[in-house]
């Protein structure tokens, strides 16, 4: 016969086990990005990350993001990416469509007075825009994931 002691300890090896077995079956954390402007952050997962098609990148960044941020006129927008994206490359796109024409192998950018709410004469301002961080290689062939944010524009 077990004692209560052993069939408590027993039941308490059982509930781990289980407890872990459960958290093993659990995805990994995507890498994350970071957007900065001033001394505001705003940090994310990828809302895809797996190998993209191109048309499946472009679905994703039109994503309504979850994270927001504030872009006064004139300022700095630094992006901060994890070296395992950097490795890849990493592309800026602005509403669903690639604004940079280069890749970036580094884990932080800033983009010096980002004027992305920059309208022409007798147009209204935009209110807010989706910027994405995509990673993807220089050719372009080989996207592995999309971060989004959403700028909006305080000055509109």
């Amino acid at each position: 016969m077990t004692s209560p002691r052993s069939r408590r300890a027993a039941a308490t090896l059982g509930a781990v086990s289980a407890g872990l077995l459960v958290l093993s079956a659990c995805d990994e954390p995507t890498p994350m990005a970071t957007v900065t402007i001033g001394t505001d952050s705003i940090s994310s997962e990828a809302a895809c990350y797996r190998t993209l098609t191109a048309e499946q990148a472009r679905e994703c960044a039109q994503k309504k993001p979850s994270k927001s941020i504030d872009l006064p006129q004139g300022e700095t927008l630094r992006i901060g990416v994890d070296p395992e994206v950097s490795e890849t490359g990493w592309a800026l796109w602005i509403n669903g469509e690639q604004a940079t024409n280069n890749t970036f192998d580094k884990t932080y950018w800033s983009f010096e007075n980002a004027d992305l709410f920059a309208t022409q004469p007798g147009q209204a301002a935009q209110k807010s825009l989706t910027i994405s961080v995509v990673e993807q290689n220089a050719e372009g062939s080989k996207i592995e994931g999309v971060w989004n944010f959403e700028l909006k524009n305080p000055d509109a």
